[in-house]
């Protein structure tokens, strides 16, 4: 198998319970096949949302949270609840984390490089960079769509080879999954605006981002020479599937102009 540079999304709803707290079960198992794919001697990075939902969790609000400064406060308390539980789960397999947090002025070519030098520097020491949106200090809005569009960006930058989005859907469908004979796509090779317009948005409760968010992801790795694979992220370890070439999800093949 070849070496592989891979960034992996989770959002809220894939390692959350309904309740809003955090599912420790879903975290292990990751942190597990995560570890072992590092120990094949792949690149691991790790986007994850979930901050805002493990905030209102530990606050045990039974409601999301509407105003920017609720996020803001929630997303404060959250992100320290999940990386302690992250470094927790990681040290089980003798793996070590580093988290950074990233606001989009990474765009900026200081921070760009910056970023990278960092993220680099923590590969070669075989660490997991766990990465979300600096929530805390964001200014506009939540912007990142449960960090879909932060995780293409994040491959982009790091010139990854393939961005895995795990999610609370197993792929893109012609139409509403829900719906009868709705027939998901194995393969697409080209994010068009017929496709777009095709998406549909998300009915989760505690992510943001929908399927519209998932293909301007999509837009950016693929054209960035980076394959894309949207998957059920209800069991982690389909993830050795992905790498081996099992068919799972759908994928999005990059642009190889």
């Amino acid at each position: 198998m070849r070496k592989k540079r891979i960034v992996i999304k989770v959002g809220s709803s894939t390692i959350t319970h309904a309740s809003g707290l955090l599912n420790l079960r879903k975290l292990d198992a990751l942190a597990c096949v995560l570890s072992d794919l590092r120990n094949q001697g792949h690149e691991v990075l790790l986007v994850s949302s979930g901050a805002i939902a493990a905030g209102r969790g530990k606050m045990h609000l039974d409601r999301r949270p509407q105003t920017l400064e609720e996020k803001q406060a929630l997303a404060a308390v959250g992100q320290c609840e999940l990386m302690y539980i992250y470094d927790k789960m990681f040290s089980q397999y003798s793996c070590s984390v580093a988290q950074l947090l990233i606001t989009k002025e990474v765009d900026d070519d200081t921070l760009r490089r910056n970023v990278r030098g960092t993220i680099d520097t923590l590969l070669a020491y075989r660490c997991i960079p766990i990465i979300n949106e600096n929530d805390s200090v964001a200014t506009d809005e939540i912007v990142y769509g449960d960090n879909d569009t932060l995780s293409a960006i994040t491959a982009r930058l790091m010139s990854a080879d393939l961005l895995i989005l795990l999610s609370d859907v197993d792929g893109l469908y012609e139409r509403d999954p829900l719906l009868p004979k709705a027939k998901k796509l194995d393969v697409v090779h080209e994010i068009d605006d017929a496709l777009m317009a095709m998406a549909g948005e998300s009915a989760s409760d505690l992510g943001t981002g929908g399927m519209i968010t998932k293909l301007q992801a999509g837009r950016i790795a693929t054209s960035a020479g980076c394959d894309m694979v949207i998957a059920s992220g209800e069991d982690p370890r389909i993830l050795y599937d992905i790498l081996d070439g099992t068919p799972c999800g759908t994928l999005f093949l990059a642009r190889r102009e």
